[in-house]
């Protein structure tokens, strides 16, 4: 791993162990259950609309276990 990869993921992992990480996460975890009610959706442009902030929020949710396998993957690429 380069040194600007490493520095990358440990300045991604850094953020995401602060209070403010998990207060996004807090938010993130209300928007989408707010999303995920269907009896609102009035048509097929509010449905395609919702289900690109419910893709969204699920990347940002995600975010962090999918860095953490990445740079699992990456340190044994390097043994």
């Amino acid at each position: 791993m380069t040194p600007e990869l490493q520095k990358y993921y440990e300045d991604r992992f850094s953020m995401m162990a602060t209070p403010g990480w998990a207060d996004l996460l807090d938010d993130v975890d209300k928007i989408i259950a707010t999303l995920q009610d269907i009896s609102t959706i009035d048509g097929e442009k509010d449905l395609q609309f919702k289900k690109g902030e419910l893709s969204i929020l699920t990347w940002l949710r995600n975010l962090k276990t999918v860095s953490e396998q990445a740079y699992e993957d990456l340190n044994a690429q390097d043994v």
